[in-house]
C-alpha cells in the first residue's frame, strides 16, 4: 500500500508531501490545478518514461519518492531479497530526473535498474487513465483476468510448469540432434582405439622384456661363439689356461709344504683355479644353449613394432597406453549412456505432451465457458456505468502450437455503440471507458492482487445517478484495495474515506500546486463548490451534506 508520496520540482509542483491511508482517497480541484501531475509522479515510480520536460522551470532536477507498506506482500519481499534490496515492512522508492540526463533510481537507498523498478511496481500499483500505460490493454493481463474469473489459475500454472519442462526437454533433444553426427564419429573413433589396444593384449613391462630378448637373438652367433671359444681357452684345448694353472697350483703347494709362508699364496692360486673352473663350466653350458633362431627374432621384432605404433598413438609407455584405454572406455560408457538418456527424454517428452494436451483441453473448455459468463457480468456492470449499449467480449483465438499459458490467445473486444463490431480495447476504448471497464472488472473479480489502484477520468462522460453508482463501486473496491481517484463529480467524491483538494497558487510570480487534506467541514465545502461553482450558498452546503450522508448510507447497505 502507498503510504507517502514526496514530489519536488515536477512541472508546476515545487514541493509536495502527501500521506495516504487505506480505503478510497479522492483528489479534486479545478482543471489545471495539477492533479494529473500527481498521477504522472506515481507513473514515474512505476517505471514510466522520464523526460527533462517534466522538470520545473528554472530547476535542474526533479525528484519523486514513494513509501510503501509491503508487510502483507511476502512475494515482493522475496523479489527484493533476491535482487539485493532486502527489507522488512517498508519499501522506499526514489526517482530523480536531471536536465543533464543523469536519471537515477533508488530502492531503499541503493541504486537500482529501471527493469527492477518496473517489476516491483507491477506488484504495487495499477493506474487506469487516458495517458497511462494500461495494464488492461495488455493481452497477457486480459488472459489473467479471464483465468481469475474462471478460477483456473492453478490449472494454468500446472499447464505452464509442464510446458516449461517440455520445452526444456525439447531443447535438450535438439542439442543432442546437433551433436549426434559428431557423437557418432566420436563413438567410431573411440571404439576403434579401444579395440586396437585391447587386441594387442599389452602387459606392463612387456616391451622391456622383448627388447632384452631381441638383443640376445640378434647376437646369438656372437654370444655362442665367444663363450665357446672362451671355454676352449680356459679348459678344453691344448695348453688351456686351467691346465697350466693346475700345474702351477701343484708346484706352489709342494714348496708351500716346505716354506709355510707360501701357504696363503698357494691357497689363493687354488681358489683362482676353482673359480675359473666354475666360469669355464658356465661358459660351456651357456654356449651349448645359445643358437640362432631367426623366427623368434622376427616375432620379437614384429611385437616391438606393434607396441611402437601404439606408443606413437596413445602414450610413450605401455602403462600410458593402458591408462588411455581406461579413459576412452569410460567415455564410451558415457556416450552409450547418452543414447539411453535420449530414449528416456523422448519417452518423457511424449508423456508430457499427452499431459499438456489433457490439461490444455480442460483449460480451453473452462475459459470458453468463463468467457460467456464474463461477457454477461461485465456488460451488466458496464451498462450501469453509463455504457448502456456496450458490448464486451473475451475473444479466444486457437493457436496452432501451445504457449506457456495454453492453446489460445485471449483478447478483450469492446464496442461502445450499437451496430459497431467489437474491436480490441487498445484501438477503441477511451481513457474514461478503460477506467470504468476496469472498475467493472473489479466488481466481478473481487479478489485484488495489487494493493493500490489509481483511477483517472473514471467519471468522464457520466453524471447523475450513474456517477453515484460509480462512486459506490469505487467504495466497494476500496474495501479490499487502496483506491486513489481523481474526479470532477461531487457524487463520486461523496463516497471518499479521505479527500484531498488540489489547488494552484501564484507566489512571487511563480505558479505552484498545493494539496490540502480536508476535514469534514472543509470536505463539505469542497463538494459544495463542485456542485455550485465558485459561489457557495447554504443550499449547496446542505445539498453537499445530504450527498455525503446518502453516499455513506449507500456504502453501508452494500454487502
Amino acid at each position: 500500500m502507498l503510504t507517502d508520496l514526496s514530489i519536488s520540482n515536477l512541472a508546476i509542483i515545487e514541493s509536495l508531501q502527501l500521506s495516504f491511508s487505506p480505503g478510497l482517497t479522492v483528489l479534486t480541484g479545478e482543471t489545471g490545478a495539477g492533479k494529473s501531475i500527481i498521477i504522472d509522479a506515481v507513473g514515474l515510480i512505476m517505471g514510466g518514461r522520464a523526460s527533462a520536460d517534466l522538470i520545473r522551470s528554472g530547476e535542474e532536477e526533479a525528484v519523486v519518492e514513494a513509501l510503501f507498506d509491503i508487510s502483507e506482500r511476502p512475494e515482493l519481499r522475496q523479489l527484493l531479497d533476491e535482487s539485493g534490496f532486502a527489507c522488512e515492512n517498508d519499501l522506499l522508492v526514489k526517482r530523480s530526473i536531471s536536465r543533464a540526463g543523469k536519471n537515477r533510481i533508488f530502492i531503499n537507498g541503493g541504486m537500482a535498474t529501471l527493469t527492477l523498478l518496473t517489476d516491483i511496481s507491477r506488484c504495487l500499483i495499477n493506474i487506469y487513465g487516458q495517458h497511462e500505460s494500461q495494464t488492461l490493454l495488455r493481452p497477457e493481463n486480459q488472459l489473467l483476468l479471464l483465468d481469475a474469473f474462471a478460477g483456473c489459475a492453478p490449472l494454468r500454472e500446472e499447464f505452464s510448469a509442464r510446458y516449461g519442462r517440455l520445452q526444456s526437454l525439447k531443447q535438450r533433444l535438439e542439442h543432442l540432434d546437433k551433436e549426434e553426427r559428431e557423437t557418432a564419429r566420436r563413438l567410431d573413433l573411440l571404439s576403434f582405439q579401444s579395440s586396437e589396444i585391447a587386441a594387442a593384449e599389452l602387459k606392463t613391462g612387456e616391451d622391456e622384456v622383448l627388447e632384452e630378448e631381441r638383443r640376445l637373438l640378434a647376437n646369438a652367433e656372437k654370444l655362442g661363439g665367444t663363450s665357446a671359444e672362451a671355454f676352449e681357452r680356459l679348459y678344453g684345448g691344448d695348453g688351456a689356461i686351467l691346465g697350466q694353472l693346475r700345474r702351477i697350483s701343484s708346484s706352489i703347494a709342494e714348496i708351500a709344504a716346505i716354506d709355510h709362508t707360501l701357504g696363503e699364496t698357494a691357497a689363493s692360486i687354488e681358489s683362482a683355479y676353482l673359480q675359473l673352473e666354475d666360469a669355464a663350466i658356465c661358459l660351456r653350458d651357456y654356449s651349448s644353449r645359445i643358437e640362432a633362431d631367426p623366427a623368434a627374432l622376427q616375432l620379437a621384432d614384429d611385437r616391438l613394432d606393434q607396441i611402437g605404433r601404439l606408443k606413437k598413438k596413445y602414450g610413450t609407455t605401455i602403462e600410458e597406453i593402458l591408462n588411455f584405454k581406461c579413459r576412452i572406455d569410460a567415455e564410451l560408457e558415457t556416450l552409450a549412456g547418452q543414447q539411453q538418456d535420449r530414449q528416456q527424454l523422448e519417452l518423457e517428452c511424449r508423456h508430457l505432451a499427452e499431459e499438456l494436451q489433457l490439461r490444455g483441453t480442460e483449460l480451453s473448455a473452462r475459459r470458453s465457458a468463463a468467457a460467456a459468463a464474463l461477457k454477461k457480468a461485465l456488460e451488466a456492470e458496464a451498462h450501469q456505468l453509463a455504457m448502456k449499449n456496450a458490448v464486451i467480449e473475451a475473444s479466444l483465438t486457437p493457436l496452432t502450437e501451445p504457449r506457456s499459458n495454453g492453446y489460445e490467445r485471449v483478447e478483450f473486444l469492446f464496442s461502445p455503440n450499437p451496430g459497431e463490431t467489437p474491436r480490441p480495447l487498445a484501438k477503441i476504448a477511451s481513457g474514461g471507458e478503460l477506467s470504468r471497464l476496469m472498475l467493472a472488472i473489479k466488481q466481478v473479480l473481487p479478489e485484488g492482487d495489487v494493493p493500490t489502484l489509481v483511477f483517472d477520468e473514471v467519471d468522464t462522460g457520466i453524471g447523475g445517478a450513474t456517477s453515484e453508482l460509480v462512486g459506490a463501486k469505487l467504495k466497494n473496491v476500496a474495501g479490499r484495495q487502496q483506491v486513489l481517484c481523481i474526479t470532477h463529480l461531487p457524487q463520486v467524491a461523496a463516497f471518499a474515506d479521505h479527500h484531498l483538494r488540489v489547488e494552484k497558487q501564484v507566489n512571487n510570480g511563480r505558479t505552484a500546486t498545493t494539496v490540502t487534506p480536508l476535514d469534514e467541514e472543509a470536505r463539505t465545502g469542497e463538494i459544495a463548490r463542485m456542485l455550485g461553482g465558485t459561489t457557495i450558498t447554504e443550499t449547496t452546503r446542505r445539498h453537499a451534506r445530504e450527498m455525503i450522508a446518502a453516499a455513506h448510507a449507500m456504502a453501508c447497505s452494500q454487502p
